[in-house]
C-alpha cells in the first residue's frame, strides 16, 4: 500500500491555502471594476402588483440599470425557472406553475425577487432600491401544511402541488388487518435554513459574443444549459465557472433567479456585474430544507417480525417548485423507505403543498434523512409500546447478512450488508452495558438521561457516470480534471491519493481542475454523496488507460517487447531485467520525442449500481427538568462505508453531518408568522450549533466493501445527518418516557421540553 495512496489518513492539501487566506471564493474572483448588483425583494408574502415604478431608481446616482420582468421580456429573456415534477397517483403530472426570474404581476413569498438594481457601488444600488415604488394588493396568505386556502397558483387548487403514491394500498391494508401487533406515530420534521458559511453569489461578464457566469455552486453544466436557454444563446457561447465554495449542502445544487438576472444585466450594461448575498438575504431567499409531517404505521406478527409498513406524508414545497422540490420527499425518500429491515408489503403516499414561503429543496441527504427519521422514530416507538429492547427489535428485523444482494420493497438492490455485525460493534463502542449506571448518576444530579439509537441506510444518488482527464504539463505536473465539484469535502486530496495509488504520481505533482465548463466537457457535479465513488472509479479507469497507452512507448525505451513490461509502484519494469523507468520520467521522454498524444488521457465510467452506506448512531442526552435544557453528552457512530479512501476525511464528513443533524434536532427551526413573514431571519432568532453544544463524537469503521464499484467504497458525505436526527429524537424520548410523555418532536428546545414535562406533571396530578 502506498504511503500516499488510498486508505491513508492524509491531511487535506487544500487546507494550506484556505488557512493562509489564499483561497479564491466568490468575492475574491469578481472582475476588477465590476458593477454591483442588489436585489429588490417582495416585502409581502402574497399579492397582486398594482404599481412597480423604477424610474427614480434608474435615475439615481451611479445606477447603470434596473431590471424588472418588463426589461427581461423586452430583451427576449425567457423569464422562467426550470424544475422537475413527479407523477400523481392517477398518472397525471404534478403541478408545474411557472416560476419567474423576476416577479410578473404577482408576488408569492417574502423575499421573491422583483427587480435587480445595478450600480457602481453596492451602497448606490441599495440607495436606489429605496426609490422603487411598489404597491401590492394583498391576497390571502397560506402557510398551513395542508391542502386548503386560496390557490397560490391556478394550476394547483387548494394548493395541492402533487398527490404521489407508491405500493399496493389494498395489500398493505390486508397485512395490517391480520397483524398481531400494530403501532402508529405522527412525526414532525421541522424546516431549517441551510446557512452555508459562504452565502450565495455570482458574477457575469459579456464580451459581445460569450457570456461568462461564475457562481458559488455544486456543478457548472446545468447552469450553463439553463443560462443558454433563458438568454437565447448557444451553449458554446456560455462559459460557467465555480471557484472555491464555502459550503453547499444541497442548497447550492440548482439554479436561482439571481444568476439569470445578473447575466442579463451584464449583457445590457456591457460591464461585469457582481452580486453577493448578505446573511439576512440568504436566510430569506435560500431554499430551505425538510418541513414535512408524516403519519407512520407498522404491522408486526406474533413474534414482532415487521410485516407491513405505510407512511402518509404532507410536504411543504414553498411558493414554487424548486429544482428538485417535488422529488425529494417522494421519489428520493422512497429509496430508503424500509431502511435496513426485511419487509415487502409497504405503501407510501405523499402530498406536496404550496405555501407562501420560500422554496424547500435539497438539504444534506435530500429525502433520505427524512425517510430514515420517520422509520427509526417509529421502530423505537414500537419497541417501547411492546416493552421490548429497541436494539433487539432492530436485530430481529434486519435483512440477514446472507440475503444479499437484496431487492427492497422500493426496488433498490442493496449489494452487500451486515447490519447485525455493525450494530453489535456499536453496542460495544457506546458501552450500552454502562448506560444504567450513567443514568443513575444523572438522576442523582437531578437530570433525566436518555439513550437513543438510529440504524440508517443511505442510497447514493446522482449521475452514475463520471469522466476524468489527466494531462502532463511542461512544468512537470499532472493536471487532473474532475467533473465533480468540491464544496469543502477534500476532493483535491482524496483524488490525488487515488491517482497516486494507481499511477505512483506524487501527490504534490497533481494540479486539480474543477468547475469550468470550458475545460471540462461534462460532469455530474457534487450531490447525493456521489463524488468520490463516481470520480474515484473514473480515476482508476483513466489510470489504467494511461498505463496501457504508455506501455508500447516504454517498451521501446527499455528495449523490450510490450508484453514484457510490468507496471508497479509508479515504475515500468522490463521483466527479467533491471531496467525500469518511472511514469513521470516516461512522460518527459514522450514530450522530448514529440509524443504529445501520450500526455493526455481521458476515460468515462458508469457505475453498475448504487452503494449503500449504513451504520448505527448512538446518542445520549441529559435533560434538566427545571429548565427543559437538553444536552447531548455522548455520541457514538459505527459506520459501514466500505473501503475508506481517506479515514480522516471520512470522519470529518461524519462529524459535520452529525452536527447538522444535532442542530436541527436541538435548536434550529425556521418559523413564519400567519402573514408569511420570516421570524427567524437573523442569528439572533435562528440558533446554530456551536462548539459548546457539540459532544466529542467517536467514529468507528466496520466496513463491508461494496460490490457496486471497483474500489469497494460507499459514499459518506451525508450519512452523519441521515443518522443523527433520529438518534437524538429517540434519546430525548427515552429520557422523557417514564414521565408519561409519549410523543416528542424536533426541535427539542428548552421551552418545548419544559412545556411537555409540565403538562405531563399536571396530567399526573
Amino acid at each position: 500500500m502506498s504511503k500516499f495512496g488510498i486508505s491513508q489518513p492524509i491531511k487535506r492539501v487544500e487546507d494550506v491555502r484556505f488557512l493562509n487566506g489564499t483561497g479564491r471564493y466568490m468575492d475574491d474572483t469578481a472582475p476588477e471594476g465590476a458593477l454591483r448588483a442588489y436585489v429588490f425583494r417582495s416585502p409581502v408574502a402574497h399579492g397582486e402588483i398594482t404599481t412597480l415604478d423604477v424610474a427614480d431608481a434608474r435615475a439615481a446616482d451611479g445606477v447603470h440599470a434596473v431590471l424588472t420582468a418588463a426589461e427581461l421580456d423586452a430583451a427576449g429573456v425567457r423569464n422562467q425557472m426550470d424544475a422537475a415534477v413527479v407523477k400523481n397517483r392517477d398518472g397525471s403530472r404534478g403541478a408545474a406553475p411557472p416560476r419567474p426570474i423576476l416577479a410578473i404581476d404577482r408576488v408569492r413569498y417574502v423575499g421573491e425577487p422583483v427587480a435587480l438594481i445595478v450600480a457602481e457601488t453596492l451602497a448606490q444600488a441599495k440607495d436606489a432600491a429605496e426609490l422603487i415604488e411598489l404597491d401590492v394588493e394583498d391576497l390571502p396568505v397560506w402557510t398551513t401544511l395542508a391542502p386548503g386556502g386560496e390557490a397560490i397558483h391556478p394550476e394547483a387548487p387548494e394548493n395541492l402541488a402533487y398527490d404521489w403514491a407508491f405500493g399496493d394500498a389494498e395489500q398493505t391494508e390486508k397485512v395490517f388487518a391480520g397483524a398481531a401487533h400494530r403501532v402508529s406515530l405522527e412525526i414532525d420534521d421541522n424546516r431549517i435554513i441551510v446557512n452555508s458559511m459562504e452565502p450565495r453569489g455570482c458574477w457575469a461578464r459579456w464580451d459581445g459574443a460569450r457570456m461568462h457566469v461564475s457562481f458559488s455552486g455544486q456543478g457548472v453544466w446545468g447552469l450553463r444549459d439553463q443560462i443558454a436557454r433563458n438568454l437565447g444563446l448557444d451553449k458554446g457561447a456560455v462559459h460557467v465557472t465555480t471557484p472555491d465554495v464555502g459550503g453547499g449542502f444541497g442548497m447550492k445544487g440548482f439554479a436561482y433567479p439571481e444568476y439569470f438576472a445578473v447575466a442579463e444585466a451584464a449583457r445590457q450594461t456591457g460591464r461585469p456585474v457582481h452580486w453577493m448575498a448578505d446573511r439576512s438575504e440568504s436566510m430569506l431567499s435560500d431554499n430551505g430544507g425538510r418541513d414535512l409531517v408524516s403519519v407512520a404505521e407498522a404491522a408486526f406478527d406474533e413474534d414482532y417480525k415487521l410485516i407491513g409498513y405505510r407512511v402518509h406524508t404532507t410536504s411543504n414545497l414553498g411558493a414554487y417548485n424548486s429544482g428538485f422540490g417535488q422529488n425529494i420527499q417522494s421519489e428520493l425518500a422512497l429509496k430508503v423507505l424500509t431502511g435496513t429491515y426485511d419487509v415487502q408489503d409497504v405503501f407510501f403516499a405523499v402530498k406536496g403543498i404550496y405555501t407562501n414561503t420560500v422554496q424547500v429543496d435539497a438539504y444534506r441527504g435530500a429525502g433520505r434523512p427524512e425517510a430514515i427519521y420517520v422509520l427509526e422514530r417509529l421502530m423505537d416507538h414500537a419497541a417501547r409500546q411492546f416493552g421490548l429492547s429497541p436494539w433487539a427489535l432492530r436485530q430481529k428485523n434486519f435483512i440477514p447478512a446472507d440475503a444479499f444482494p437484496y431487492v427492497s420493497a422500493s426496488g433498490e438492490t442493496y449489494d452487500v450488508g451486515d447490519f447485525g455485525r455493525v450494530l453489535s460493534r456499536a453496542e460495544k463502542e457506546a458501552d450500552l452495558d454502562g448506560f444504567k449506571a450513567r443514568r443513575a448518576d444523572s438522576g442523582a444530579a437531578g437530570k433525566l438521561r436518555g439513550i437513543g439509537l438510529c440504524y440508517y441506510i443511505e442510497s447514493i444518488l446522482g449521475d452514475p457516470s463520471e469522466t476524468t482527464k489527466l494531462e502532463f504539463t511542461d512544468t512537470g505536473k499532472v493536471r487532473l480534471y474532475a467533473g465533480t465539484q468540491s464544496n469543502g469535502q477534500g476532493h483535491e486530496t482524496v483524488y490525488a491519493q487515488i491517482l497516486n495509488e494507481f499511477t505512483g504520481i506524487p501527490m504534490d505533482a497533481v494540479e486539480f481542475v474543477q468547475g469550468d465548463s470550458d475545460l471540462i466537457a461534462k460532469g455530474g457535479g457534487t450531490g447525493g454523496s456521489r463524488s468520490v465513488t463516481t470520480q474515484g472509479t473514473s480515476i482508476k479507469a483513466t489510470s489504467s488507460r494511461l498505463i496501457e497507452n504508455f506501455t508500447p512507448f516504454v517498451a521501446e525505451e527499455l528495449d523490450a517487447a510490450p508484453e514484457e513490461i510490468d507496471f508497479e509502484d509508479g515504475n515500468f519494469h522490463a521483466r527479467g531485467t533491471n531496467k525500469f523507468i518511472g511514469l513521470m520520467d516516461a512522460a518527459q521522454a514522450a514530450r522530448d520525442k514529440g509524443r504529445d498524444d501520450l500526455l493526455v488521457c481521458e476515460a468515462e465510467t458508469k457505475l453498475p449500481g448504487r452503494s449503500y452506506p449504513n451504520g448505527a448512531h448512538v446518542c445520549e442526552v441529559e435533560i434538566d427538568p427545571e429548565t427543559g435544557q437538553t444536552e447531548v453528552v455522548r455520541y457514538t457512530v459505527v459506520d459501514d462505508f466500505g473501503v475508506l479512501m481517506n479515514p480522516t476525511l471520512a470522519e470529518g464528513q461524519v462529524h459535520g453531518g452529525v452536527v447538522q443533524g444535532l442542530g436541527q434536532a436541538i435548536m434550529e427551526n425556521a418559523a413564519y408568522d400567519a402573514d408569511g413573514q420570516l421570524l427567524t431571519g437573523t442569528f439572533m432568532d435562528y440558533a446554530m450549533p456551536r462548539a459548546i453544544d457539540t459532544p466529542f463524537i467517536t467514529f468507528h469503521s466496520e466496513p463491508v466493501p461494496s460490490t457496486a464499484n471497483p474500489l469497494g467504497m460507499k459514499g459518506c458525505g451525508e450519512a452523519g445527518t441521515v443518522g443523527a436526527m433520529a438518534a437524538v429524537g429517540n434519546a430525548v424520548q427515552d429520557a422523557l418516557w417514564d414521565r408519561g410523555i409519549r410523543r416528542v418532536d424536533m426541535p427539542f428546545t428548552p421551552l418545548r421540553v419544559w412545556s411537555w414535562l409540565n403538562r405531563a406533571d399536571m396530567a399526573a396530578e
